[in-house]
């Protein structure tokens, strides 16, 4: 069974999605016309213009503040470490390249969500690449392989990882038993994700803006503070991408590490293509009420999670001058010792409260994304969440205290067949893509809220509930 699964994750992570998930991103930043650079206030003003949602769904600055809640994870403290330990400073460069063209896949995947998405039983909404996958493309089949790796990976096993992450860092921090981290971060869960999407959408939008807010105020600091070397470290960044000037770090060589590192890195951090986002997009009720604005919203969050977080982290420690692949400091102790370095011993307590903060917002919109994947396979009843819900909690717990490493590479290796499969989906539905853009843009240049109306689009008739789009 090992064998087995890093065959698989050697497939998915070695080739077809280190290169088809730039690919992709490259394809649709090309098709789209580089729509993130060239409409990039479009991303704020989708968020924040109109910040409305009804009975069946929830506003677009909710939907950005779940999704950052799971790509901002330990990935952005953690992860940029391991990408600086191992490619050096380059590797930030290739990581803001991963972004920027991710940011296109992103807002593909999450218009098709948008447009795709149904009103469940309860008369909310749900939706994702299940739903696009199987009506789109027609293939029920891949839809259903699709769901159930995105539970086994997001709504279980992934959130055993952020568990652990939390009780290492709190019990190295103040001396607490793991296990009693875990309790405790489970009673929590429970709280929030027994409210439901809504529930989930209320602690979200207060908490992720709260921790990424403190966590740039934190980097800004430690930029003024030492001012004079920031215009050198981000020569540095650039440089080292190119081979152009040698720097600490890159224990593995060269312009090729900084290069598979940052990709790798950058493609874990945003999560642009692999799926997940679109499942917490659907449920929104965009506004303006077009599928394509809550593409841009999606778009944004890739921003925010790479090119704002995962860069402050990066320059905290390259300002810190602490990265040394001699010492063998990487990971999240590379990340605590730059921030004691910048404000003393505060930084552990920091460190570890900032994880608490980031791998349990995780927990919540990674919880969010599977609750999506029942109502596609048809157990999305009060059985089914109840069930997931308390399976949910039973990882945290017993990831707080246990790391059964192949159990992760399982969860890599549903993630990697989940991502494959939302690749070939949305590359396929591409044309729909653009013709909602060219629809949702000609209606802004003509001074018009842009309004999906579906006597437009005749393809779709039996593919698309049109009563969710009447107005």
């Amino acid at each position: 069974m090992n064998m087995i699964i890093d065959f698989l994750n050697n497939i998915f992570w070695g080739y077809i999605l280190l290169y088809g998930l730039l690919a992709v991103g490259v394809f649709f930043t090309i098709k789209l016309k580089f729509i993130q650079f060239v409409h990039f206030k479009e991303m704020f003003k989708s968020v924040f213009d109109k910040d409305e949602t009804d009975e069946s769904g929830i506003s677009p600055f909710q939907a950005l503040t779940i999704s950052l809640a799971s790509r901002v994870g330990t990935g952005n403290l953690a992860g940029v470490a391991v990408a600086l330990y191992l490619g050096g400073a380059g590797a930030i460069f290739w990581m803001w390249i991963v972004a920027l063209v991710g940011m296109a896949t992103a807002y593909a995947e999450s218009t098709l969500a948008q447009l795709y998405k149904i009103k469940d039983k309860n008369d909310q909404y749900r939706g994702g690449p299940a739903f696009y996958i199987a009506k789109g493309l027609k293939s029920p089949i891949l839809a259903a392989i699709f769901s159930i790796s995105l539970i086994l990976a997001f709504g279980l096993v992934f959130n055993a990882v952020q568990a652990n992450s939390i009780a290492g860092a709190v019990s190295a921090a103040f001396g607490v038993e793991k296990l009693y981290v875990g309790f405790t971060v489970a009673a929590v869960t429970a709280l929030v994700i027994f409210g439901g999407i809504k529930g989930i959408a209320k602690v979200a939008e207060i908490v992720v803006p709260f921790m990424a807010v403190l966590y740039l105020l934190l980097a800004i600091f430690t930029m003024i503070i030492n001012y004079e070397a920031v215009p050198g470290i981000l020569a540095l960044i650039v440089k080292s991408a190119f081979g152009l000037e040698e720097a600490a770090g890159g224990v593995t060589g060269g312009v090729l590490a900084a290069l598979l590192n940052g990709v790798k890195r950058g493609l874990f951090s945003n999560e642009a293509g692999m799926g997940s986002a679109p499942n917490i997009a659907a449920v929104a009720t965009p506004a303006p009420h077009h599928p394509s604005s809550q593409g841009f919203v999606q778009a944004l969050g890739v921003f925010i999670d790479t090119l704002l977080i995962c860069t402050a982290t990066a320059v905290m420690i390259l300002l810190a001058g602490v990265l040394d692949p001699e010492s063998g400091v990487k990971g999240i102790e590379l990340t605590q010792l730059a921030l004691s370095t910048h404000i003393g011993d505060a930084g552990v307590y920091f460190i570890a409260i900032a994880i608490l903060f980031f791998a349990f917002t995780s927990i919540i919109g990674n919880y969010s994304y599977a609750e999506n994947a029942l109502t596609y396979l048809g157990i999305g009843n009060k059985l089914g969440v109840t069930i997931l819900r308390f399976a949910t909690i039973a990882m945290v717990i017993w990831g707080s205290y246990e790391k059964v490493q192949t159990v992760f590479n399982a969860a890599d290796a549903s993630m990697g067949l989940m991502a494959t499969i939302n690749l070939i989906a949305i590359v396929l539905l591409s044309g729909t893509v653009v013709k909602l853009t060219k629809d949702y843009l000609e209606q802004r240049e003509q001074g018009k809220e842009p309004t999906f109306e579906a006597k437009y689009y005749p393809e779709l008739k039996d593919k698309i509930d049109t009563t969710i789009w009447v107005k």
